[in-house]
């Protein structure tokens, strides 16, 4: 009895080198096998024979480290021919035969399968793992269920992700969520020093034109309200287009729309603003001015607002912390200067 089973420990000892040649030829050797079942499946699992006795089995679990032992797939001629869960195989008679114990039609699927549509597949037919095997039927390996509810998590994070429109995974927004404060910092603060160099430039620039200030002070009364419609706009067009990014549109299909509606934005506010200004003060100068800046500024910063985060996303890096501090300094800056040679041009 001893002889039998020490000869059934290694066939199947035979049988599962087998199986890790045929995985270790299809994930080391050939091309990368990212996001699908094969990415996901282990050799490491335990495998019998549909002859085999369940003592034997069991025996030879003893001793041996595996990946998972949910299951122990059973092989006949390399091809799988059933499935044993690990509380059945415990459960069965010593004499037992493992046929008789086994799921004889276990769900398989291919190598190639997206690892979303493998992990739904184990979940729809109620199995804690998953067979793959390669286009002859030859078994590869074993999905355990720990790798699938990891993608079960990705896929659910990145589909509310989609949702919500802010990243196409969440893997970044959590660790920008979590990370320690010299993480912030060290992502941040470089970002903001750039905006505080940007408020010194808009300083420079708006000394530059001191004595024409000077001479009409009306003018300086209206630079805060035109670097705010400029930033208020560029700030709906970043959240526009990063909810875009996140869902896989691409940033040139929204920058036509953005562009046209930042302009029709511009002519509105700038004609509101236009009769406000007039109405109020009684030059229509300085008016006419204002309402031709807002209407630059507002067209200025939706292309702006577009661009930075355009940029970061295609350099791999989060729009959430540079874009936005970086189109807010050049939204500024353009917003002004277009503001006084405007006025340059229209007041005396």
């Amino acid at each position: 009895m001893k002889a039998a089973r020490a000869h059934r420990s290694a066939s199947a000892d035979v049988t599962a080198d087998s199986l890790a040649a045929d995985v270790a030829r299809l994930n080391g050797n050939g091309p990368p096998l990212l996001g699908t079942a094969a990415e996901h499946a282990t050799r490491r699992v335990p495998v019998a024979k549909p002859d085999d006795l369940a003592t034997d089995v069991r025996e030879g679990l003893i001793g041996h480290e595996f990946d998972s032992i949910e299951d122990i797939a059973v092989i006949e001629s390399g091809r799988v021919v059933g499935l044993v869960p690990a509380e059945r195989l415990l459960a069965a008679d010593a004499d037992a035969q493992i046929a008789d114990v086994m799921d004889a039609d276990p769900p398989v699927i291919g190598p190639h399968t997206d690892h979303e549509h493998a992990a739904h597949h184990m979940a729809e037919h109620h199995e804690a793992s998953l067979p793959v095997v390669d286009t002859d039927g030859r078994f590869l390996g074993l999905i355990p269920p720990y790798r699938m509810l990891g993608v079960l998590l990705s896929e659910h994070d990145e589909d509310l992700a989609r949702l919500g429109g802010y990243l196409a995974g969440t893997e970044r927004a959590r660790g920008a969520a979590q990370e320690s404060i010299k993480r912030r910092l060290w992502h941040r603060l470089p970002w903001l020093l750039l905006g505080l160099l940007g408020a010194m430039l808009s300083a420079v620039l708006v000394g530059a034109f001191e004595a024409r200030l000077e001479a009409n002070v009306l003018i300086a009364f209206f630079i805060p309200a035109i670097v705010y419609m400029a930033d208020a706009v560029g700030t709906q067009t970043e959240a526009v287009l990063i909810r875009g990014l996140s869902a896989g549109v691409s940033a040139r299909s929204i920058l036509r729309r953005e562009l046209l509606t930042g302009a029709i934005m511009g002519i509105v506010v700038g004609l509101a603003f236009l009769a406000f200004a007039s109405f109020g003060w009684g030059d229509e100068r300085v008016a006419l001015a204002v309402g031709v800046a807002l209407f630059a500024s507002c067209s200025l910063a939706t292309g702006i607002a577009v661009g930075f985060p355009a940029l970061f996303q295609r350099l791999g890096r989060d729009p959430a912390f540079g874009s936005g501090p970086l189109a807010t300094v050049a939204q500024d800056l353009l917003s002004i200067a277009v503001y006084l040679a405007v006025v340059t041009v229209l007041v005396p």
